[in-house]
């Protein structure tokens, strides 16, 4: 796609996966966004785009440290208010006067992440009209927002081109265009359109071109109270990844697979290294250039596991976790998975807990220093438990459920124990233990494995997804064990599980992923079919 004339300037204040952002531009348009480095720059943009990645402190901090004025994404349009309840104390530009505030957990999960629907919440902009596709889905991952708030109603009236509902709450849209798939794309280009000539996408996205609302549209405002909530199940197609005895990363199941041959037909995609308790330099962990070339094509959440914890390079020097998920997010993640240093962070947790209080915060664990850094929603906790079976409840302090599934000497009842090193060793945690701390700690996510259904194509443990779901407020991913279309359709109306993972039997092809979507559309499970 030939570069176009337009001067489109990046603001980078430091935030997380800014390369998204930049292939996001090229890709849908053939624009080269170019470094803000001097005030003189803004005189020369056409447009300044400011990356929506980060907590609003952080994003404040490093935008006051430029000293530049800003167009932004997500939490770049948050930082236009005047304040946060997830910064106290800090100060936002304040051009609008309003708060931005956590979502209500009363009745759903936070954060709010997923492919969700939005609304042309005042068709008098035309701009909005013919940016927001109101049949397409568009990718949100925040906790915080400009929530609807009958009282103030004439403030965000004054501001608000597009509005989407998240349960009980409707909030001013701010999702993230380069993670969008096609539909974010298509929105960038025609944004970027307004100030210069932009090369047309190719031919095969004509239909899409079609079914954009026309700009003539009526000028009357959508009741805010008529946004229905369009939330999606999520499918998430997994690689997990191991090096081999040359250094080399090799994918554990499916040779040859190819996770940028459809890279629209996923919601996500996770590449999971079960081999990184290895300590490696992090200036040769393989990962980054594997983030890097996935980023160039692939415009849906991308999220990293493997190695989230301090390193100690065969230097002697010492690399902070903090650290090397900077080096992740600038290589193109959206999110970081971390495995076994959150059990052991979930340790110091319970050992610290008095009389059924938790202790205070220190903020060193990884979980605190990467939420604190880049929000809540950045940060997943990866579980790998697995059953063991007890005869009675009072033969454990662990957290028990009564079984469908009988133990090997009949036993009814059963825990499961967490693990670490990729299920190699096993500890003394369980799994209601685990979860339950790491979001205390701030984890946004809980990637639920499961040790026993592994590879087995007979279907997610439902039930251990349930008691995880009944323990924790944030989004939980079913992993393990699917075989077959109703699988994902069996977790879903269970256990209400927010997203569904699956590896081996996408990458062999024995389930393809687009015949999951279709099928659970077909029975009523809402979920993004483009």
């Amino acid at each position: 796609m030939p570069v176009t004339s337009a001067k489109v300037y990046l603001l980078d204040y430091g935030a997380g996966n800014v390369r998204s952002l930049v292939n996001a531009v090229k890709h849908s348009s053939g624009i080269d966004l170019i470094p803000i480095s001097s005030e003189a720059d803004f005189a020369t943009a056409d447009i300044v785009v400011f990356p929506g990645v980060g907590a609003f402190g952080q994003a404040i901090d490093g935008l006051r440290a430029k000293g530049f004025p800003f167009f932004g994404i997500c939490v770049g349009l948050q930082s236009l208010f005047a304040s946060s309840t997830e910064s106290p104390g800090v100060t936002g530009l304040g051009v609008i006067p309003y708060t931005i505030t956590k979502f209500s957990s009363d009745s759903k999960v936070v954060p709010h992440m997923g492919w969700n629907g939005t609304v042309v919440a005042n068709s008098a902009h035309a701009s909005a009209a013919d940016l927001i596709d109101p049949a397409a889905s568009y990718y949100f991952v925040h906790s915080f927002a400009a929530i609807w708030d009958d009282a103030n109603a004439d403030v965000l009236n004054k501001v608000t081109l597009s509005a989407t509902r998240y349960g009980d709450q409707v909030f001013v849209a701010a999702f993230h265009p380069e993670k969008s798939g096609l539909a974010g794309l298509q929105l960038i280009r025609k944004y970027l359109s307004t100030a210069t000539a932009v090369a047309p996408l190719p031919a095969t996205s004509t239909s899409f071109l079609a079914s954009l609302p026309s700009t003539s549209s009526s000028s009357s405002s959508t009741s805010v109270t008529a946004i229905s909530d369009k939330l999606t199940k999520r499918i998430i197609a997994c690689l997990d990844i191991r090096a081999n005895d040359a250094g080399a990363l090799v994918v554990t199941k499916g040779h040859g697979y190819d996770v940028r041959e459809n890279p629209t037909t996923a919601h996500e995609i996770a590449f999971l290294n079960i081999t990184s308790f290895r300590s490696v330099p992090v200036a040769d962990l393989p990962m980054l250039d594997l983030l890097r070339r996935a980023s160039q094509s692939i415009f849906v959440p991308l999220t990293i596991g493997g190695g989230i914890r301090d390193i100690v390079e065969p230097s002697g020097r010492v690399v902070s976790a903090l650290d090397v998920v900077a080096e992740y997010f600038r290589a193109g993640a959206d999110k970081v998975s971390i495995g076994s240093d959150a059990v052991y962070a979930a340790e110091q947790v319970w050992a610290g807990k008095v009389n059924g209080q938790w202790p205070a915060k220190a903020g060193k664990t990884a979980i605190e220093q990467i939420a604190r850094v880049y929000g809540a929603q950045a940060v997943v906790v990866s579980v790998d438990p697995r059953r063991v079976y007890v005869a009675d409840p009072s033969l454990t302090t662990h957290h028990t459920i009564r079984t469908a599934k009988a133990g090997p000497n009949g036993e009814q009842y059963c825990w499961y124990e967490c693990t670490v090193k990729g299920g190699r060793e096993a500890r003394d945690l369980d799994v209601v233990q685990l979860v339950t701390a790491c979001e205390y700690l701030g984890a946004g996510e809980v990637l639920l494995n499961c040790m026993d259904t592994d590879g087995s194509k007979s279907g997610f443990d439902l039930e251990l997804t349930a008691m995880v779901k009944q323990a924790v407020k944030i989004p939980v991913v079913a992993s393990s064990g699917a075989g077959h279309v109703k699988h994902f359709e069996e977790v879903f109306e269970a256990t209400n599980a927010d997203a569904a993972l699956a590896a081996g039997i996408f990458h062999r092809k024995e389930v393809p992923l687009p015949s999951v979507k279709t099928y659970l559309s077909e029975v009523g499970v809402p979920t993004r079919l483009v």
